[in-house]
């Protein structure tokens, strides 16, 4: 297996792994919601109740995913902002 490594900052690496940690969260969410619901969904089949409590679950998994897949355009946003403002800072 190959291993490409880029050299980053402190700061950039802590990011990057802050980034993925995130997303890996996010995945387990969605993989644990969706085992506890169809396991949950074939119980109540067998004794026939399908009113099942995912519609508020399922609103939070969704929440979780934007802020987690969403959050790296506002970054990019952010950092540009950052660089413009050091730029003026520097030639006052």
């Amino acid at each position: 297996m190959n291993t490409i490594t880029h050299t980053l900052s402190p700061e950039l690496d802590k990011q990057a792994r802050r980034n993925v940690g995130m997303r890996l969260g996010w995945l387990t969410h969605a993989a644990v919601f969706a085992l506890v619901n169809a396991g949950m969904w074939l119980a109540g089949a067998h004794i026939g109740e399908l009113g099942l409590p995912t519609g508020g679950w399922i609103f939070g998994l969704v929440i979780h995913g934007a802020v987690v897949w969403l959050r790296p355009f506002g970054q990019g946003i952010r950092v540009h902002m950052l660089e413009k403002e050091r730029q003026r800072l520097t030639h006052r």
